[in-house]
C-alpha cells in the first residue's frame, strides 16, 4: 500500500517535469554555428613576461606584450561570453615593430614575441578542450621587405616588379602592384605558388588549427585560389576560409567566393551596418536589401563573416562617440542584428568594453582587461541566445515590418520560429502585426527583457522602447495543464481514503 501512495504522489510532477515528445536531436556543428572573436596577439593579454623584448606601451608602433600564453590565460573569459571560434592575426615571425603580424619574415616559425611554436600548439589545444576553434591570419600577397627571399639574387623572379598600385580600379595593377612598400609576391610562379600552399598545409597538420582568415584576396590572381583551396581543403576536414576583399559590391566579392572560399568578412554589410548603428533614427532598409542581395548572389550567404569592427578602420566606438550617442545602446544594437541575422558574427577584440580608436594604429590600443565591462553581460546574454536557438544560425529569414528605423523580422529553421524586434530610433514604437505572418494562437516570448505578447484578435501588439531591441521565441500559448490539474485533483480526493484503508489494516495486523 505504501507504494501504491508513493506513485500516487509521484504521477503529477512525473507528468509535469516529463520531457516533450518527438524532440529533435541536435545536428551536427558547422560553421554556420560558429561566433568569432577577433584579436591581435601583442595587443590582447600578456601571459608571459619572459618575451617582452622590445616592448614600449607608450609607442602604437611597438610590440604591447602580448602573447599566445596571454590567450591562453583568457580563454575562458571568451568562452564565458558565448564566443566558439577565435581569429588570431597573423602570428609568424616578423620584421622589427611588426606587432600586428602582417610583414612576414619567416612562413615556418612564430614571431618570438608571441612565444614558441610548442606554446601555440598548447593554444590550439586548450582551445579544443573548451571545444573552441582557432582560425589563423594567413597572407600569400606579400612579405616583409625584409624577408631574406628580397635580397636572394636567386628569388627574384618570385616577386614582381617594385612598382605601387596608382589605380585601384586596374585589376592587373591590384595583383601586381605593391602595396605600401611590401614586396608583391608572384603566385604565377610555380616554385612561389608551391611553396604558399605547402605552408598553408604544413600549419594544419602541424598544430591542428581549424581556419584560415585569407588577406588581401583580391590581389591574388583567382586562378591561384581556386588551387589553393582545393589543396589545403584536403589536409583536414571542414576545414574553414575567411577571405577579406575590401571593397564594398558584393558582385566583385562573388568573383572569389566561385573559387571554393567558404565566406568573405562582409565589406558591403558592414558599410551600411555603420551608417544605420552609429546614429538613432537611421533606417534599416539598405542592410536587409544587403542580406537579401547575398541570398541571391553567394553560394552560402550563411558563411559570411558580419562584422562592424576591425584593425583596419575606426573603431565603431569612434563613429558613436563622434555623433555624441551613448556606445552601450548603439553597440547593443548592432550586436543584436548582428547575432540574429543570416551570418557569422566577427566580434572585435575590446568591443565588449566598447574600446575607442580612430585610424590605424589607434584602432589597435592595448586591450584593458580592468575597464567598465560595458557590454560584457550583453555578449553573455546575447552570445547564450544565438548559441541556444537554431533559427539564429540556420534559419531563412523574413522581414515582417520596417521603416524608420524600426524593423521586425523573424528566422525559421525546422518548425522553431524567433523573432526580433529592432527599434533603431528616439521613440517608443507601437506595431501590430497579423497573426498570419507570425503564428495562429501562438505566443512571442522575450529572451532579452523578459517581454510576452499573446496574440490577441488575430494580431500581435509589439511596444519596443526607444533604442532597445528584443528577441522572441514563438511558442503554444501558455495556459492551464488539464491532465495534471485532473491527476492532481484525483490524488486530493483520493489520498485520504487510502491513508483510512492503511490504517483500518494496521489496526487489524496489530489485534
Amino acid at each position: 500500500m505504501k507504494k501504491i501512495i508513493v506513485a500516487f504522489v509521484l504521477v503529477p510532477f512525473l507528468l509535469f517535469y516529463a520531457p516533450h515528445a518527438g524532440a529533435t536531436e541536435k545536428e551536427e556543428r558547422s560553421w554556420e554555428d560558429e561566433t568569432i572573436y577577433f584579436l591581435l596577439v601583442d595587443r590582447f593579454n600578456n601571459g608571459d613576461i619572459n618575451n617582452d623584448f622590445e616592448v614600449d606601451t607608450q609607442d602604437p608602433l611597438a610590440y604591447h606584450g602580448g602573447d599566445f600564453q596571454g590567450v591562453i590565460k583568457k580563454l575562458d573569459y571568451l568562452k564565458s561570453m558565448g564566443f566558439t571560434a577565435i581569429w588570431l592575426a597573423p602570428i609568424f615571425d616578423n620584421s622589427a615593430k611588426g606587432y600586428h603580424g602582417y610583414w612576414i619574415t619567416d612562413f615556418y616559425n612564430t614571431e618570438e614575441h608571441f612565444g614558441t611554436i610548442e606554446e601555440f600548439k598548447t593554444l590550439v589545444a586548450e582551445a579544443h578542450k573548451r571545444d573552441m576553434k582557432i582560425i589563423l591570419d594567413f597572407v600569400v600577397n606579400h612579405t616583409s621587405p625584409e624577408h631574406p627571399w628580397v635580397h636572394d639574387p636567386e628569388k627574384q623572379d618570385w616577386f614582381h616588379e617594385p612598382k605601387e598600385i596608382i589605380n585601384w580600379s586596374n585589376q592587373e595593377q591590384l595583383e601586381n602592384g605593391w602595396i605600401y612598400g611590401l614586396p608583391d609576391l608572384a603566385q604565377e610562379n610555380p616554385e612561389v605558388k608551391e611553396y604558399l600552399i605547402n605552408v598553408a598545409k604544413w600549419w594544419i597538420t602541424e598544430t591542428d588549427i581549424d581556419g584560415y582568415r585569407l588577406d588581401t584576396v583580391k590581389h591574388v590572381p583567382v586562378d591561384f585560389w581556386e588551387d589553393f583551396v582545393n589543396e589545403v581543403k584536403s589536409v583536414k576536414d571542414d576545414f574553414y576560409l575567411l577571405g577579406e576583399v575590401l571593397d564594398s559590391n558584393p558582385d566583385y566579392l562573388n568573383r572569389y567566393a566561385k573559387t571554393g572560399i567558404d565566406g568573405f568578412v562582409d565589406y558591403p554589410l558592414f558599410d551600411r551596418m555603420r551608417s544605420a548603428f552609429a546614429s538613432p533614427d537611421q533606417s534599416l532598409s539598405m542592410i536587409f536589401s544587403t542580406l537579401e542581395s547575398n541570398e541571391t548572389i553567394y553560394e552560402r550567404p550563411h558563411l559570411m563573416g558580419q562584422f562592424i569592427d576591425n584593425h583596419d578602420k575606426p573603431r565603431f566606438t569612434f563613429d558613436i562617440v563622434k555623433n555624441k550617442q551613448q556606445p552601450k545602446k548603439r553597440w547593443e544594437l548592432a550586436l543584436t542584428f548582428m547575432y540574429t541575422t543570416p551570418g557569422i558574427p566577427i566580434v572585435y577584440y575590446g568591443s565588449e568594453i566598447a574600446l575607442n580608436g580612430a585610424n590605424d594604429p589607434d584602432n589597435r590600443r592595448l586591450m584593458e582587461f580592468r575597464a567598465d565591462p560595458v557590454l560584457i553581460e550583453y555578449i553573455e546574454q546575447i552570445g547564450s541566445i544565438r548559441n541556444k536557438y537554431a533559427p539564429l544560425r540556420r534559419g531563412n529569414l523574413t522581414v515582417l515590418y520596417e521603416s524608420g528605423g524600426m524593423a521586425i523580422y523573424k528566422r525559421t529553421y525546422n518548425d522553431e520560429t524567433v523573432v526580433i524586434a529592432l527599434n533603431n530610433t528616439t521613440k517608443q514604437q507601437d506595431i501590430k502585426l497579423e497573426e498570419k505572418e507570425i503564428g495562429i494562437n501562438q505566443e512571442l516570448k522575450g529572451l532579452l527583457q523578459n517581454d510576452l505578447i499573446r496574440e490577441k484578435d488575430g494580431q500581435y501588439h509589439f511596444v519596443i522602447s526607444p533604442e532597445t531591441s528584443e528577441i522572441y521565441l514563438l511558442k503554444n500559448k501558455s495556459g492551464l495543464n488539464i491532465a495534471y490539474i485532473v491527476v492532481l485533483s484525483s490524488i486530493i480526493i483520493l489520498f485520504p481514503l487510502l491513508v483510512y484503508i492503511m490504517y483500518r489494516r494496521g489496526k487489524r495486523k496489530i489485534s
